[in-house]
């Protein structure tokens, strides 16, 4: 994945690590059945389980999923593993087989979004070489969000 909206990134120079920063709010988490981690999902970062128990979302640091797909094993491990329980839902899993995605977030992380066209950018972002060093994954040429388009959903006409 690859993850963006730390606001101390902006000015940061080279070799500061990002990722730590942002506005000093949380929102509440929203986890609905229907939006889970496929690729291209877009969702909310946050803190650990560890000092965010309710896993209140990040008010401005989001990722991107670009993910990989996984075997019916795979998935049945990170049900028990990684979701305590929470079983995917057949429609997902078969997504997660044929396109892709980390179904180990879901109902962990709120997703919000999606990438509707430029899955080829986000690859190329998340090919991109990184630090090694204590500026942990940052890419070593910064990269910038210039343009993004809010896409609405159409509301549902019933007949």
């Amino acid at each position: 994945m690859i993850q963006g909206g730390d606001p101390s990134s902006r000015n940061a120079p080279p070799g500061q690590p990002l990722g730590n920063g942002g506005v000093r709010y949380t929102i509440p988490a929203e986890f609905r059945q229907t939006l889970f981690h496929k690729r291209g999902a877009v969702a909310a970062a946050r803190q650990g389980d560890n000092v965010n128990p309710l896993k209140e979302s990040s008010g401005s640091q989001f990722y991107i999923v670009q993910g990989k797909t996984f075997t019916d094993r795979q998935i049945d491990s990170i049900e028990v593993v990684r979701l305590n329980g929470y079983t995917v839902p057949a429609s997902h899993r078969e997504v997660y087989k044929t396109v892709g995605g980390t179904p180990q977030l879901d109902q962990n992380y709120t997703v919000f979004g999606e990438v509707i066209s430029g899955m080829d950018v986000v690859d190329k972002i998340a090919s991109t070489p990184t630090s090694k060093g204590s500026d942990r994954d940052r890419p070593l040429n910064d990269i910038r969000i210039v343009k993004a388009k809010l896409v609405k959903r159409r509301k549902q006409v019933s007949s």
